[in-house]
């Protein structure tokens, strides 16, 4: 029985699971291949994700949305909030000529589904899940019969107001208002590496008081109530917004852990879901607090995971199995299209080629099998670079955009991982921060004397791990540089064209596409 899932509104995804197998086929999401980011589901996405398809699916699953604001209006499906009863649409529908059965059920369920799906326990095992995101800030129980119990709500939007801080400081962000940006948590994210701890004082405490006291449900924060902050409009690379977004950022994951604290106490596993899992430093805290037995993030925390969340509910609801076999890299396959080879050197790929040229200074795009599912560059859609030298951080982030000192993530060899970083044991999926042992490594090393890691094996990702081998054999550190591969506010880029073009307009030394290495000759 095969499973097509749809989830609307931003970050729009396709996703289909082969129940009978228990298994995840794919997870398209519209804003792969080039598109804008946050793209809604497009006709190029569904025509893709139906070649999976000899036959009509026999489920059709469709997460619920609504719109933004206080109101939350439904606009499909089983719409935003619920668990309970009322929180499923279950029925018949005909689809291109066939009567299949239909399943929709809550934005908030498909978090929740998501991320226990995708989580290496077994069914039956009781769970936490922590929904944080930009409406939700709740605690959940799944228990043993997979029923979803509500332990509690700590506070509603954490993901808002963490994003309202950036908005605050922002001079082009209008006072008129206008909704949060999407990419706004995590720019304040990346301030708070370059935060100062310690105590708030007066005027940083009233500030965060009243971001975090401000009823979220039935007034939204607004940037024209603040105008005489301190705060506002002081510029978004000042270090006054990135001492106040680091004590921000605790403050924030302080009231949601003293609620973990007074109320979750038989040890089961914690499962993050939603966008603020996407904050490394607090999955970092929650695996360092001791709360809980295991801590587990799915790749697709965010709402990239909605699809794939709500066919595991059909697919719990249908067949009471709510796990799945997957693999973070089920997105879109790349097309390795023609490309205008002028001022290019094609060669067949050689690894120890690629890896001498990354030892000599190259910044090298990197593209093999399928897109990575969610927003983290894992070794398929990647920009490589030595890991050595800041100059190497600097001009990789004005190749992506940034500014100069943003971090920048490394790739290790999962059995190096203790000699480099503060980490035993496997992070694959990038989405928590380790303290850097290797002095060496200062185009990976944050601030704060920190990383965010990804570990690769070779039953993991073969061509990835057999590049870091071959740059370890040349440089003696089985780590590089691992930055996503995509035009400044866009998915990732998934043919070869496109990325000849990329790589000429923002000045990559090279790149693997297939099994072919194209070197830029210099001008």
């Amino acid at each position: 029985m095969k499973i097509l899932s749809f989830k609307s509104g931003h970050d729009g995804t396709v996703a289909g699971i082969d129940s009978t197998s228990n298994s995840l086929l794919f997870s398209y999401e519209a804003e792969k291949n080039s598109f804008p980011r946050y793209t809604p589901v497009t006709p190029d996405t569904f025509i893709d994700a139906s070649l999976w398809f000899k036959d009509l699916p026999d489920i059709l699953a469709l997460s619920g949305w609504s719109a933004s604001g206080v109101d939350h209006v439904t606009t499909s499906g089983a719409g935003y909030f619920g668990t309970g009863a009322g929180s499923e649409n279950i029925g018949k529908r005909t689809f291109f000529g066939k009567t299949v059965d239909y399943y929709s059920s809550t934005h908030e369920r498909a978090h929740i589904w998501c991320s226990y799906a995708l989580s290496p326990f077994q069914q039956g095992e009781p769970c936490y899940v922590l929904l944080w995101e930009g409406a939700l800030g709740d605690f959940y129980e799944i228990d043993r019969d997979l029923n979803i119990h509500h332990r509690g709500q700590v506070m509603t939007a954490p993901g808002a107001r963490f994003a309202f801080l950036y908005a605050l400081a922002d001079p082009e962000f209008p006072i008129s208002g206008g909704k949060l940006r999407p990419e706004d948590p995590g720019r304040l994210m990346a301030a708070c590496a370059f935060g100062e701890n310690g105590p708030a004082d007066d005027d940083e405490q009233a500030l965060i008081d009243q971001i975090l006291s401000t009823n979220m449900s039935t007034d939204p924060l607004r940037k024209s109530s603040y105008v005489n902050s301190p705060f506002f409009n002081i510029g978004t690379d000042s270090q006054k917004l990135k001492n106040l977004a680091t004590k921000l950022s605790d403050a924030i994951f302080q009231k949601f852990r003293q609620f973990a604290e007074q109320n979750l106490h038989e040890n089961y596993p914690l499962l993050i879901a939603g966008g603020c899992g996407l904050n490394g430093h607090w999955n970092t805290g929650w695996k360092e607090s001791g709360l809980f037995r295991e801590v587990f993030i799915p790749p697709t925390t965010g709402d990239s995971g909605c699809a794939i969340g709500t066919a595991v509910d059909a697919m719990r609801h249908f067949t009471g199995r709510a796990k799945l076999d997957w693999s973070v890299y089920s997105g879109q396959a790349f097309i390795d299209d023609k490309v205008d080879t002028d001022g290019l050197r094609v060669s067949e790929l050689n690894l120890s080629e690629v890896a001498q040229a990354l030892m000599d200074g190259q910044i090298i795009g990197w593209t093999r099998g399928n897109c990575e599912i969610g927003p983290r560059a894992l070794g398929n859609r990647s920009i490589l670079a030595a890991p050595f030298t800041a100059e190497t951080r600097a001009r990789l982030n004005r190749i992506k955009g940034r500014a100069s000192n943003s971090p920048v993530a490394p790739s290790c060899l999962q059995e190096d991982a203790e000699i480099h970083f503060d980490l035993s044991g496997p992070a694959p999926y990038m989405l928590d921060f380790h303290a850097v042992k290797d002095p060496s490594l200062a185009a990976v090393t944050h601030v704060d004397g920190s990383a965010r890691v990804q570990t690769v094996t070779r039953d993991q990702n073969p061509y990835f791990y057999d590049l870091l081998k071959e740059f370890k054999e040349i440089s003696g550190v089985g780590v590089l540089c691992n930055t996503s591969l995509n035009f400044k506010n866009s998915g990732f880029i998934n043919k070869t064209s496109d990325l000849a073009h990329y790589a000429k307009l923002v000045g990559l030394d090279g790149f693997v596409a297939g099994n072919t290495f194209y070197r830029i000759d210099a001008k």
